[in-house]
């Protein structure tokens, strides 16, 4: 993964334009990898700098020169379209805002924000609420994500299957498949809390009211839940997330969650149907798949798009252990002791045929406090079965920079399973290109020949 200021803007001439900082740098580093083993590199193609001027004017200069310097040094690129802000999540070094178009309509409506129940407003990304209302100079959020993908597309798709080999779209808070539920960046949240649903914007609460009613329940539908406590409790402490005779456990709960979880869902699938109907359009590159012989005598071959799709879900892994996993709950994944909530989404994705990305590879659960009912290990586990059921491709990453032989013997022991049963993954991403981790590259080799050995 690169870092996330790779591509940046700068003032020259009284004009903004992209640069990639560091480019000689750059250049020793790509060539590095490339000679230790490494297949491949992930960068942001950030909406807040690609579209920064205004409605449909992109930018995609610097990272034209980016993949041409890949490609030299021989390695390929998942490109992630970054439609959220950097500089609230852990581990962001920098900020990047939204483009400043769309923040200054969010000014004026501030409802395209997510919200929580105290009113805040969280600008990192759009509310999946507004998905479909044409708030912005005539187009909806998703005709936005789709425009932009699409200019990708066009800009590069000389590039695609030889270089490019995935593109990863956003759909939340740092990318990820999820509500923005534990906001670390501005204080909000600290780990391990359960969190809070970010229902409260009025297209959500409208949702909320019409489903409510549907359900024959208008009373259901006029708020969140009132006893699901603050972003920093314990599951134990609210009403709703506690074990034994919490309301989540409830026909309530089950309509509440069942509605929110299915709103991520939904959400998307609308995204994804619009960006598979341009990244797959005529004329876009495509491989060989198959051939098969038709019941006429001829032979059908089989084609597929050289540059393959796929999104990130979060590793959502405290309060695993406890009945309620009131932190998934919170981020919209509807998992709990009694129900795998990670199958719908596995369904959805098979759909797609989208590949998906999945954290928190390098984590034990000996690792963490017992208080917060932590099970990184189950997690990934449950997630690499969900997987496997529905054939969608699953890869890694770490979520946290770490450099100690615990936690790379822990990276391969997740990619490679301990035994036959366990699965594995696809491919894994490292977190990330930088100053630590040359300041680290003996044990980083070490890792990288361990896979290499492994495979």
């Amino acid at each position: 993964m690169l870092p996330l200021d790779t591509v940046w803007v700068v003032e020259r001439d009284g004009k903004r334009i992209s640069v990639l900082k560091k480019e000689r740098s750059l250049d020793i580093a790509l060539h590095t990898l490339k000679q230790a083993g490494v297949e491949g590199v992930m960068v942001d193609v950030w909406w807040g700098i690609v579209e920064r001027a205004g409605p449909r004017q992109y930018d995609f200069s610097a990272y034209k020169r980016l993949f041409y310097k890949v490609a030299a040094a021989g390695l390929k690129v998942q490109a992630v379209m970054s439609f959220h802000a950097a500089g609230g999540n852990v581990g962001d070094t920098c900020k990047i805002p939204l483009p400043k178009w769309v923040l200054e309509i969010g000014e004026r409506n501030p409802d395209i924000f997510y919200t929580d129940k105290a009113g805040h407003r969280n600008r990192e990304c759009l509310s999946l609420g507004c998905d479909e209302v044409p708030l912005f100079w005539g187009r909806t959020p998703v005709l936005m994500y789709r425009d932009f993908i699409n200019a990708f597309a066009d800009k590069f798709q000389h590039l695609f299957g030889t270089v490019i080999t995935e593109v990863t779209v956003g759909l939340g808070p740092a990318g990820e498949l999820r509500y923005p539920s534990y906001p670390e960046g501005d204080g909000r949240w600290r780990f391990p809390g359960v969190g809070e649903f970010q229902c409260y914007d009025k297209f959500m609460l409208e949702s909320l009211r019409r489903t409510a009613e549907a359900a024959g329940h208008a009373e259901w539908g006029l708020s969140g839940p009132h006893d699901a406590g603050h972003y920093n409790s314990s599951s134990w402490e609210t009403g709703f997330f506690v074990s034994q005779n919490g309301s989540w456990n409830t026909a309530y709960g089950h309509f509440f969650l069942s509605w929110y979880s299915n709103m991520l869902l939904e959400h998307a699938d609308r995204v994804l149907s619009s960006a598979a109907e341009v990244l797959n359009k005529h004329g876009r590159p495509r491989v060989f798949n198959s051939m098969r012989d038709a019941s006429n005598g001829h032979v059908i071959y089989e084609f597929t798009p050289a540059c393959k799709m796929g999104i990130k879900l979060a590793g959502v892994h405290w309060w695993f252990k406890s009945r309620a996993h009131a932190a998934e709950l919170t981020a919209g994944y509807y998992n709990t002791r009694d129900r795998d909530g990670y199958l719908p989404f596995m369904a959805m994705l098979r759909r797609h045929d989208a590949s998906l990305s999945f954290t928190c590879v390098e984590m034990r659960d000996c690792e963490h406090p017992p208080e917060g009912r932590c099970s990184p290990q189950a997690l990934l586990q449950q997630v690499i079965e969900a997987a496997e059921k529905y054939g969608v491709p699953l890869s890694g990453e770490n979520a946290l920079q770490r450099y100690d032989d615990y936690a790379f013997e822990r990276i391969a022991e997740s990619a490679f399973g301990r035994n036959a049963r366990a699965g594995r993954l696809t491919q894994v991403t490292f977190l990330r290109m930088g100053d630590l981790m040359f300041d680290n590259w003996d044990a980083f080799s070490r890792f990288l020949n361990r896979m290499r050995n492994k495979a």
